[in-house]
Parts: structure tokens; sequence; C-alpha cells
């Protein structure tokens, strides 16, 4: 019965489309192929734009999320699958995990180094989210809950979840005049200071304020667990003026009486490793050009237990750099082979490169540089830029340590497996880097990408179909007696196997069938 019924409207349907096919007029094509054109155009452009900012294809993304159910796709939630979907899970907190931000070892002053930028450039340094982290430091390094007892600090808890830098101010200055509060000088000597002189006399008054807290609080920590949490916070804020006023000195060309201040920190708080003072007496070592001290440095947190850092690899690379880059030449290492301690120079670098492949493009200077934030992510573009602000010059100090690096850093991609399932000397890179970066660093910088990702599949095809259509309605418009005879020829060849088969249809049955079917 449903051939019955589908073969004479196919025999009725067939003339009536060749009939509306021959009345189309050239201005139909046109229109036809101007408004495919200017509609895939505009799919494009979105495409484009979701890809920029989200890193995806945001049809690709709802056929994913929405269309494979629908069309008979795995639920995840599914018993079979319990396992594939725990696995998921692991992964995804092992990501969260590794995408973890870490305060900025060398941030600069907020008011002596980040306002003055915005000052002279009028763009800001830090985004909003960097700010908020730091606000949150702020909270958990210079309050505690027995602040309540003394006026000063209540005060200040409430400064540091001020949003309105000016509120903040105001509040440290009602603080200093009911007493000397050495929490409040911090926040005037980051945040008021406009020069870092300034900034070294707040933090020496507030290291006097400091001390005397340190002193009270560490007589009576083991009294109750209160004085014990006012004994940490006291700790918190000590370290932190004393490893401020040694980067003050470093910043002020006094970088041995820096690198003192900080050997003694280290020494007084061997256990607060979370500030990571290391990494500014590496810093402070490699100004002074002390590469003994240095590798000293190194020795002992440059080691498989520790958490890794760029400063901590790529020190490192440039240590067995300096040892053969003055003498480097690619031509003669191609020829005779490279040396043993030439070797050992690449592996370093390939090592640092596979730990933040970011680094290497600024110290060539292929992209420029930006003031780094407060907040880094490690194996991230932040972590990258804060690195080589800082790092650059010690690393063109180092004769042919530039060269080297230029000559051999692109070959750590031949190393890595890809696609990125596992890691060469290293953990897997994290795929949450970029969106962390984009949170980190200010809009008016170009966020380093890795691995570059590929253009999905349908910003290729739009863009085809987009440059096909109007290609089409350019060619229509200019020749149209031409484009619709092709369009005529066209839809004749495609409907050339219906009509074949109609014909077919007809000789076999019967004439008066036929006849009575389409009666029907």
């Amino acid at each position: 019965i449903t051939k019955c019924i589908i073969y004479p409207s196919l025999f009725i349907l067939l003339p009536l489309v060749s009939m509306f096919l021959n009345t189309l007029t050239p201005k139909f094509y046109v229109a036809l192929t101007g408004t495919s054109s200017l509609i895939s155009g505009l799919i494009l452009i979105f495409e484009w734009w979701y890809f920029r900012k989200y890193g995806t294809s945001f049809i690709e993304q709802v056929s994913v999320s929405h269309l494979r159910p629908l069309l008979g796709g795995v639920d995840s939630s599914s018993p079979s699958n319990s396992n594939t979907s725990s696995g998921d899970t692991e992964s995804s907190r092992q990501s969260v995990s590794e995408c973890k931000v870490w305060r900025n070892p060398l941030n600069l002053f907020r008011g002596a180094e980040y306002n003055r930028y915005t000052w002279v450039t009028g763009r800001e340094p830090l985004t909003y989210y960097d700010m908020n982290l730091s606000a949150q430091d702020h909270q958990t390094f210079f309050t505690c809950d027995t602040d309540h007892l003394r006026p000063a600090d209540a005060i200040m808890q409430k400064a540091w979840r001020e949003r309105n830098p000016q509120a903040r101010i105001s509040a440290a200055h009602e603080a200093l005049e009911l007493e000397d509060c050495a929490t409040a000088y911090i926040l005037l000597a980051e945040e008021e200071a406009t020069t870092i002189v300034e900034a070294e006399k707040l933090f020496k008054q507030a290291l006097k304020a400091g001390e005397s807290c340190y002193r009270r609080s560490q007589q009576l920590q083991h009294h109750g667990s209160q004085y014990e949490a006012q004994h940490r916070r006291d700790t918190n804020v000590l370290v932190y003026i004393k490893r401020r006023l040694a980067m003050c000195s470093r910043k002020l060309g006094r970088t041995r009486e820096a690198v003192k201040m900080m050997r003694d920190l280290m020494k007084e708080f061997p256990l607060l490793s979370m500030f990571n003072i290391h990494e500014n007496l590496l810093e402070s070592l490699l100004e002074l050009q002390n590469y003994a001290d240095v590798q000293a440095v190194l020795a002992k947190y440059d080691d498989i237990s520790l958490p890794k850092s760029a400063t901590i690899c790529y020190t490192a690379a440039l240590l067995k750099a300096r040892a053969v880059s003055d003498k480097f030449s690619p031509e003669a290492a191609s020829r005779r082979g490279l040396s043993t301690a030439e070797m050992n120079a690449v592996e370093a670098i390939h090592r640092a490169v596979e730990f933040n492949p970011h680094v290497p493009k600024y110290l060539l200077e292929m992209k420029s540089l930006i003031l780094p934030p407060e907040h880094i992510l490690k194996r991230g573009d932040s972590e990258a830029i804060a690195y080589a602000f800082f790092h650059l010059q010690h690393w063109k100090r180092v004769e042919g340590a530039l060269n080297l690096l230029h000559c051999t850093w692109e070959g750590t991609f031949r190393m890595i497996p890809y696609p990125l399932e596992k890691g060469h000397l290293f953990y897997p890179y994290p795929i949450c880097t970029e969106t962390a970066d984009r949170e980190l660093l200010p809009m008016f910088h170009e966020v380093s990408v890795y691995p570059k990702k590929e253009l999905p599949f349908f910003i290729l095809f739009t863009a085809g179909l987009c440059s096909f259509t109007a290609m089409l309605a350019l060619l229509t418009h200019q020749f149209p007696e031409l484009m619709g005879v092709f369009a005529k020829a066209f839809l004749s060849t495609l409907f050339a196997p219906l009509n074949f088969i109609m014909e077919k249809v007809e000789s076999i049955l019967p004439s008066s069938l036929w006849h009575q079917l389409t009666r029907i």
C-alpha cells in the first residue's frame, strides 16, 4: 500500500518540481547564494569569537552535550560505565590540583610599581580576580579570631575586606591613630607609598611594631588555641615584613644586604616554605653572579620530593648552559656531535621547557613582556611572565646562553608524547592553564597557549561554506544566464537517478494498473 501511494506521488511531483525550477530567474539564485553566504559568515564570526574566548567550538560543544544523548550516546551515569566516570572524576580532581594558583614570590609593590604603570599608560596591570586572591591572602595571613580584642586589629580586619583602595588606606590611618599596628603599616607600604624608598620606611616602622607583637605572642602561645592562632598570625606578619624589606633592598641596589636578610630569614623560619623565599634568594644571587651559591641553593631545593617551579628549572638550565654556551656553535655541534657538557646543558633546557613551555618566547623576546601578576599558575603563561620579567637580564649576562636556548628549546616538543597522554620528565601538561591564565592576566595581553589548539572542524566547514556560497553569488550576479544553465544542469543531474527509477517502474507495471494507481 505504501508503494502504491509513494510511486504515483513521485510521478506527479517530479513534473511540478521541473516546472518550478524552469520558472526560477537568475535573481533568485543570486538571492539564495547571497543569503547563504551571509548566514554562514555570521556563523563563522560567532564560532571564531567563541573559540578565541573559550577555546572550543560552540556547535561542537552543543552537539556533544545535547545532541549526542538524543542520538543514543553513552550515558556516563550508567552502571556499566561507573569505572570510566570515576576515572574522569579522578582526572578532573588532578587537573584542579595542578591548576592551583600560587602567590608570586617576586610580586611587585602595588602603589610604587603597579599604580605608577597605570598612571603612565592608563592600563590596569592587575585583574579583579588577581586582586581578589590577594585580598584573600591578606585575610588569611594578617588576621585571626582574636583581632576583636585589639581595636587597631579589628579595624584592619575590616580594611583587608574592603574593595575600594582609598577606603583601605583610610582604615589603615585610622588604626595607626589608635596604636602602632604592623598590618596598617604593611597596607600603607604596599598601596599608598609611591616609591620604593617610601615603602621601605613604612616597612621599617612595621618591623618595629611586628617584632614587639611577635615577642608578646611567643610567650603566650602555649596558653590556649586563641593565643596559638595569634602567634601564628604574628609570625606570618613578621616574615612578610622582613621579606618585603629584603626585596626593597634588592630593588634599591643593595643586593648583598638583601641576600643576607633572606638567608637570615630562611634560617630563622625554616618551616615557612610557602613564601618561597628561596626564589627571591636565587634571583639576588644571580644578580651578584655568585653562581656557586646559586648551585648550592638549587642542590637543596631542586629535589624530586619538592614542588618545581620555572625559577628552579630554568636556573638549573642556565648554570649548565653557562659552562658551554660561550663556545657553542650549532654548525660545529652538527659536525662533531655534542660533548658530554653540551648534552647535559641541552637536557637541562629540555627539562625546563617541558615544565613550562611558555618561557623561551619571552627570554628570546619573541613575545613582549608585561608586568607580572600578583599570583601565578605553575607551568602557565603567568609563571613564564613572572620568571622572564626578573631573569631575562641574567640570561643576557651569560654569553651565548640565549643562543643555546634558541638552538635547542624547540627540540623538547619532539620528546614529549603527542597527544599529551603522558609526560616525559614531569606529569602531563595540565589542560586548564589557559582558562586560569586568562583570569590572572590583563585583557590587553595575548595569552600564550600550549599545546596549540587546532581549529575545530565546524570553523573550517563554515569558512569553506561561506567562501563557496559567496563565490556562487558573485558568479551568478556577473553571469546570470550561464549560471542558470549550470544550476539547471546540476539539478537535472541530481534528479536523474530518480527519473531513471520512475521510468523503470512505468515499464514494469501494466499501463492500466498504473493509470488506476494514479487516479487513487
